[in-house]
């Protein structure tokens, strides 16, 4: 095996971040640790936020979130896992189970100072690691550990969704469509926004139980009250953030249950909460996952036969143009780099 080993690296060219591609030497596991070699990894929101921010992002960081690939060398101790393994690691290291420690945010892979997954070779905790199911692609894992889990904890973990619940997911991008393909598959009825009609016909194909275009009706929570009967919805997926939330708070449904993930419209939300009294409504803030949720999302995946939306994959070489098509905001589903 070959001792170097290439990565890419947001490096700091004095006005921004740039993604540049590197040659280092392959790293050794050390105990309870393991040396993956990377089949694929996926793109999410948050890179392009990590890319913009040069106060807090390490010059050099490797970043991404979201990868898989396979074990090739073993640290000292390790019994979880053996050579050949496919593995996905999750978004947080150290958070394999129980309530979320706040210490925990510094250490998400690819951010602030902890190098992620755009690289060929990556050293990861054995204690983080999933297993891939059989049948399922590096590829197709790779989305799993940011946007797939957060739709997992926001409907099954934290929201108790349920067949014949409603639901509303924002947008077509990766965390709104894993969560339709996770709520219809336990017979909950989805209803997705967009201002694409072509997404909304493809989502509708999908199983979506109906669809609202936002620029064709900006008062959207309105509608979705007129298709549930004046009543709300059970569960929303609120991914806008503030150009969102007073709508979310009008559609959800007495005793339902807003998840708050996303910031697509900014960091400034400041709703209006006194409604939700009213509805005995709650909101849940979510912020990905456990490594034992990945684990149930992943065994209710293969259960389920769901399989994750790639819009485009990409050559590891060409890790640059992902960036592109996320900023571009054009695409359905998951952007994939594939490494191996």
């Amino acid at each position: 095996m070959t001792s170097s080993s290439r990565q890419f690296q947001l490096l700091n060219s004095g006005s921004a971040l740039v993604l540049e591609l590197k040659s280092v030497q392959i790293p050794t596991p050390s105990a309870g640790q393991v040396l993956l070699r990377m089949g694929a990894a996926s793109l999410n929101y948050r890179d392009l936020l990590t890319q913009g921010d040069s106060a807090s992002t390490k010059d050099g960081l490797v970043p991404l979130s979201d990868g898989a690939g396979t074990v090739i060398a073993l640290g000292a101790g390790v019994a979880r896992w053996k050579l050949g393994d496919r593995v996905m690691a999750n978004f947080f290291p150290g958070w394999v189970d129980g309530a979320f420690n706040p210490t925990q945010l510094g250490n998400a892979f690819g951010g602030g100072t902890t190098d992620g997954m755009l690289a060929e070779h990556v050293i990861v905790d054995q204690s983080s690691l999933v297993a891939v199911p059989e049948g399922m692609s590096l590829e197709e894992a790779s989305t799993l550990p940011c946007a797939a889990l957060t739709a997992w904890h926001a409907l099954f973990e934290r929201g108790g969704i349920k067949a014949g619940d409603t639901v509303l997911v924002q947008g077509t991008g990766g965390v709104a469509l894993f969560g339709l393909q996770l709520a219809t598959a336990i017979g909950a009825k989805v209803i997705v926004t967009s201002s694409s009609d072509a997404k909304l016909a493809r989502v509708k194909a999908m199983g979506a139980w109906q669809t609202i275009n936002y620029r064709s009706h900006p008062d959207w929570e309105k509608v979705a009250l007129d298709l549930t009967g004046g009543r709300g919805v059970d569960h929303i997926l609120e991914l806008g953030g503030p150009d969102t939330y007073d709508r979310s708070i009008a559609a959800i449904a007495p005793g339902g249950k807003i998840a708050q993930i996303g910031v697509l419209t900014g960091f400034a939300s400041q709703p209006n909460i006194l409604p939700l009294q009213f509805k005995n409504a709650s909101i849940n803030g979510i912020c990905v996952g456990s490594v034992e949720q990945l684990k149930r999302l992943v065994q209710f995946m293969a259960q389920h036969q769901i399989r994750p939306v790639i819009d485009e994959q990409f050559a590891f070489e060409s890790a640059p143009e992902a960036y592109a098509q996320l900023s571009a905001a054009t695409h359905f589903g998951k952007l994939v780099v594939k490494i191996a």
